[in-house]
This record gives C-alpha cells, structure tokens and sequence, in this order.
C-alpha cells in the first residue's frame, strides 16, 4: 500500500502532493513502483494535529481518488468522515482506511456497510492533539488487541461485513516506542482476531528514536528511515501481515517479493 498524502503538513511529505495533478502523476509512480494499493489522505494524523474542514478535506481527496480510479488504480481513502469515505467510494475508492477504527464518526460503520467495500479498522484512542497523553498501558499488547476486537464487534454490529474487515495495530497512534515494538512482535496475538493485517511502519517516531544519533540523540530524520522502514516491512510480511502501508514502495515491493519467494521454496511440512 503506497502513501499519498495530499496535506500541507504531513510529518514527512506534507507539501508535495498538494496539487492534483501531480499527486495523481505520483499515484501511478507508486504502482508502476510495486504498489497494489494506493492510500489516498487529505487530513494529517501526525502527533499534534488539528482537524480540518470537511469541505476542505473533500477539495483535497476527491480530485485524487477521481483521476487514480480513472487509470485502473486500486484506491483506498484515508479518512475518519463517513462523508468523506462515501464521497471518495463514488468517486472510485474501493476500500476505506480508517485510523480511527470508525470511533471518530458514528455514521462511518453504517456508510461503509451500504458501500460494501473492505474497512480498515487501526487501533485508535483519540485525535491527534491528544493521542500521546493517552500512550499509557499496562500490557500493550493484551490491551491492544482487546481495544481493536472490541472496535471490530462494533462496526460488525453497525453491518460491516466481517469477511471485509481489515485490522490496524495503529503503530505510533497513543503508542511510545517500546509499545510500538511489543506489537509488532506479537503476530499470534494479532492471528487470533482472525482477520487480515495492515502494517504501517513508514518513518514513524521508533525507527526514529531507534536510528537516533549516538553523539547528539536526536532521532534520525524522517525522510531518511525508508532502509528500516523497508526491514519492518519484510519482517511483518514474514509474519503474515495482508499488506504494508509505506511512502517508498520499490525497495520495500522488491523486499517482500524476495520473502515470498524464499517462504515459497521451503519444502512443505509433513
């Protein structure tokens, strides 16, 4: 799943996509680069975040979705709004990318069960501007887990069809570093929710702090984590992960590819 965010003020690539047309032009870069999917956002959901319109959220999607779906591109879109997500799934998105899980608009569960589309479902436990004041756990990953079961229940009671739900650990979302990295090794608690699993690794805060400057401590820069971005990426498609959500898709497709065929390979088990 290749990122394309069309925000001014995205953590690593706010700015770039603003303009439709070259987002659009970067849409297909991204598949002719290894993407199946490509993740369309017009809100930020970085640490600190304040929301925008719903108008403007709109301005900035549709045209996107619009232009990608028209070039046979497999379109997800990145919005907490049902009116957003009902919009963009007219326009062409065939699946809806949730981060809140469909905690932040009550009417989101119910729009995606009537557009019949696959609905990704992150942990989540409050906007943005909040979201690191709720980083507090006492088992990461029972509690995570049991959040994202009981977000799932819901939209399955709102009538989402469960065979269509797609889980999200939320990886930096009201997480520290050592909760990030808890999560992603715990794939048999996550196989035990019974659905597929998105991963988003891409230059988030841990592989900063983990790639930190040994003299000055200060985390390495975003734009500079794809290579450990790439090594989580393979190592969540080693553990079954459905799909890897990244802003750099070659070295990370090539990476998978590489792990599929190695997995492939091995003689079969007695």
């Amino acid at each position: 799943m290749g990122i394309l965010n069309v925000t001014p003020d995205s953590f690593s690539d706010g700015g770039d996509w603003l303009d439709p047309g070259r987002a659009v032009e970067h849409g297909l870069a991204l598949v002719a680069r290894g993407a199946d999917i490509v993740d369309v956002g017009g809100e930020s959901t970085r640490p600190g975040a304040r929301r925008v319109p719903v108008e403007e959220e709109l301005a900035r999607v549709l045209p996107v979705v619009r232009g990608l779906a028209r070039r046979g591109v497999l379109v997800s879109v990145d919005s907490m709004r049902a009116e957003v997500a009902e919009a963009a799934v007219d326009e062409g998105a065939r699946i809806v990318n949730d981060v809140s899980g469909g905690r932040a608009d009550d009417r989101m569960a119910k729009t995606v069960a009537r557009a019949g589309v696959p609905f990704v479902v992150m942990h989540w436990r409050g906007q943005s501007r909040e979201m690191d004041e709720l980083a507090g756990y006492g088992d990461v990953v029972a509690e995570v887990v049991a959040e994202v079961g009981r977000q799932l229940d819901a939209v399955v009671s709102a009538g989402v069809d469960p065979s269509r739900v797609i889980v999200d650990p939320g990886l930096g979302f009201a997480k520290g570093r050592r909760d990030d990295w808890a999560l992603l090794a715990a794939p048999d608690a996550w196989a035990a929710l019974g659905r597929p699993l998105l991963v988003g690794p891409s230059r988030k805060r841990f592989l900063g702090e983990l790639l930190a400057d040994p003299a000055t401590g200060e985390p390495r820069p975003a734009r500079e984590r794809d290579d450990a971005t790439t090594a989580v990426a393979v190592l969540a498609a080693a553990q079954g992960a459905w799909a890897v959500r990244v802003h750099e898709v070659r070295a990370t497709a090539d990476a998978v590819r590489v792990e599929a065929a190695l997995r492939s390979a091995r003689p079969a088990r007695a």
